[in-house]
């Protein structure tokens, strides 16, 4: 069975996956969660609440780069499954296309994809976006930051957004773990992604349904546009999930990725 990489999105880190890496292994999945650049133990905080970014630098290329190589390592250089949650989903479309040797298969859970040459962060404007949280998250300004700074002390607020469906002890210990700065580099460079690189690879798309950060309607659409950058159809799959199902359903994640990348097998839990 090919090992599953969990990539996590803005402001999270590896820690996130934790539920999910331990349920996997009791299906028998292997499985490996990273920090992306930027994020988690590869993050630092900024000096002041409109200091410039220590992760102003960063873009879609250079975490997607830095993903290759976890990719390899992990691999030992044979394929594995990628699964990406949310702006994680660019930084793994981006890698997809640099080496799409390295993926047997890519799952995107809530995740933004731009596939048509646009930046991640084009879509935060368009209709489909209509009612989403995050906005009203971001706490600088970007222009002068490179960052999406969100205040994690704002804690009902960020609440609502990513863990309104996670137990509230739970998505305190969360919200006091999350790092301030998303790199504005990610979400502001535009790539292109072909049908004979990142097309080749099996796509999975998972819907949750409940997202108050990225809406169903945007992610649908992301599902979408994937289609025509594949060479066979895009799996869509519905969880009735917030934005962070590897804490509010666990179980129901771990069994839906096992039910991917082992259909034979079948979903447990």
């Amino acid at each position: 069975m090919n090992t599953v990489v969990l990539v996590h999105g803005f402001w999270h880190g590896s820690w996130c996956w934790s539920p999910v890496t331990e349920l996997l292994a009791g299906h028998g999945v292997p499985s490996v969660a990273v920090d992306t650049e930027g994020h988690g133990l590869r993050a630092a905080r900024p000096a002041s609440p409109d200091a410039v970014s220590p992760a102003a630098g960063v873009t879609a290329t250079s975490a997607a780069e830095l993903l290759v190589e976890q990719l390899r390592t992990i691999g030992r250089g044979e394929p594995v499954t990628v699964v990406a949650h949310s702006m994680g989903g660019a930084v793994a479309t981006r890698a997809a296309e640099l080496a799409p040797e390295l993926f047997a298969g890519l799952i995107y859970l809530t995740a933004f994809a731009p596939v048509l040459g646009l930046p991640a962060g084009a879509y935060i404007d368009q209709p489909e976006n209509l009612g989403e949280h995050v906005t009203a998250l971001i706490a600088a300004d970007p222009a002068v930051t490179g960052a999406l700074r969100i205040d994690p002390a704002n804690t009902e607020a960020v609440r609502d957004c990513f863990y309104h469906d996670v137990p509230r002890p739970l998505a305190d210990a969360a919200i006091a773990l999350l790092t301030p700065d998303g790199p504005l580099g990610v979400t502001t460079e535009a790539f292109e992604v072909t049908t004979a690189r990142f097309g080749r690879i099996p796509v999975t798309y998972l819907v949750c349904t409940e997202d108050r950060a990225v809406p169903p309607a945007l992610q649908r659409r992301f599902a979408k546009e994937i289609e025509t950058r594949t060479t066979a159809a895009v799996r869509v799959i519905e969880l009735p999930t917030a934005h962070s199902p590897f804490l509010s359903h666990p179980a129901l994640l771990a069994g839906t990725i096992k039910a991917v990348v082992d259909p034979a097998g079948g979903a447990h839990g």
